[in-house]
């Protein structure tokens, strides 16, 4: 069967650098750090006491008091962003099938703040005060449920959760159902509200995150030789895409075209990459590989790039293991510095990273570089933004259980 074409015609993103798209990618290109101390809660107890909040998010802004009190954070921040890639992309539902738009998004966590602060009422008040809204605020698939519901698109609406590679996992799974037919657009992303008691404190459990407290701003320092952990982060991504025919005929800005798909898996370990990067490297090879380009197209790439200690170790080496010697030629950086890691929503906020460094031939860097590493001895634009050609640009995602996705978006052209 032939492939169909599969273009990025909206974006809508829900960040802690900034709410709504352009907020988001100027604080980008400003090399901000959307990193402070915890204000959700006493994290004094904690041996990490820093994260990536959104700022300045007031749901009653978006939703009815009523249905604020409805909905989690994690499927408010999922349908924020979906209204903004609908505006964004002028899609209007009465005039598309609605059964041929489909909704793949998904969350890493889901709310996992829902479901402390519901075992709180019980321990106080006993099972009587459970809230009867407490599942459906908790369910992964509740965020593809309500942009269904929000959008009004009728065609198949679905999750993946691959860890920390849901959000691209999700886009990916969407490009495919596009280019095969299955359906003829999307609303696809992922989203993640998981700064909480249990959210901060299984991951300092895992010793997996930053305790660089004093400094919360230099704290998400990837690739950076003194790098001692990731900074956990908030928000969400949906993106539009379309058939390239579909979004023609309608008269759609077209942003960027998405090429390729990879996923492999390490079949290794629960939390730690594979020490040979070759799962990561394959899914590179697959996504560059899908539409026949080469990996010496590549112009840039947005690095899974946590900032803990083995991530960047294996996700450089597997860069070099996939580009050969093409892989000092390209820009590598990781965003992750600014925003913090999203968990399931980095890989859909990372994919737009790309589609919008192709649009204005940018690339954002990776701030808080200033001790190189050894064994990360790639280009990671670092501290300052980079003006420059971007015709084909990939995006990784390294979730735990050895979930690798890498997702290829290129410059459009007829």
């Amino acid at each position: 069967m032939e492939k169909r074409r599969v273009v990025v015609t909206g974006i809508g993103v829900v960040s802690p650098v900034g709410i709504g798209t352009d907020n988001f990618w100027s604080s980008l290109i400003a090399g901000k750090s959307g990193v402070g101390p915890i204000t959700r809660f006493d994290a004094s107890l904690f041996s990490t006491k820093i994260a990536a909040e959104l700022k300045g998010y007031d749901p009653e802004k978006y939703f009815s008091s009523k249905d604020a009190r409805k909905i989690s954070p994690f499927i408010q921040y999922g349908v924020v962003a979906a209204r903004e890639a609908l505006i964004n992309a002028n899609f209007k539902m009465d005039q598309a099938d609605p059964h041929r738009v489909g909704v793949i998004v998904g969350s890493g966590i889901g709310c996992i703040g829902s479901a402390e602060e519901e075992y709180q009422k019980y321990i106080e008040k006993g099972p009587s005060r459970i809230s009867p809204f407490f599942i459906p605020k908790m369910i992964i698939n509740e965020a593809a449920g309500q942009v269904s519901i929000e959008t009004g698109a009728k065609g198949p609406a679905t999750c993946s959760v691959t860890a920390c590679a849901t959000g691209t996992t999700c886009i990916g799974d969407a490009f495919k159902m596009i280019q095969y037919g299955e359906i003829d657009a999307a609303f696809a992303g992922g989203t993640e509200a998981a700064i909480s008691i249990l959210g901060v404190g299984g991951f300092c459990a895992l010793r997996a995150l930053s305790t660089r407290n004093d400094a919360p701003e230099q704290a998400s320092r990837p690739f950076d030789k003194d790098r001692d952990g990731f900074i956990m982060g908030e928000g969400a991504c949906v993106v539009v895409l379309e058939e390239l025919t579909y979004a023609k005929k309608r008269g759609a800005n077209i942003i960027a075209e998405v090429v390729g798909f990879g996923q492999t898996s390490d079949a290794y370990h629960s939390t730690a990459p594979e020490d040979s990067g070759d799962g990561a490297a394959r899914a590179m090879a697959q996504a560059v590989g899908w539409s026949n380009l080469k990996m010496a197209d590549v112009d840039y790439i947005n690095a899974h790039g946590t900032s803990t200690h083995l991530n960047d170790k294996i996700e450089s080496l597997a860069i070099r293991k996939a580009f050969g010697d093409h892989a000092k030629k390209i820009a590598v950086s990781s965003t992750k510095s600014m925003t913090g890691h999203l968990l399931g929503a980095a890989g859909a906020v990372e994919f737009a990273v790309c589609a919008l460094a192709i649009r204005d031939q940018i690339v954002p860097p990776t701030i808080n570089y200033t001790t190189p590493d050894p064994d990360c001895d790639l280009d990671y634009v670092p501290n300052e933004a980079r003006k420059m050609k971007v015709d084909l640009a990939i995006s990784n995602s390294l979730g735990f259980g050895g979930h690798n996705a890498t997702i290829a978006v290129k410059k459009f052209k007829e």
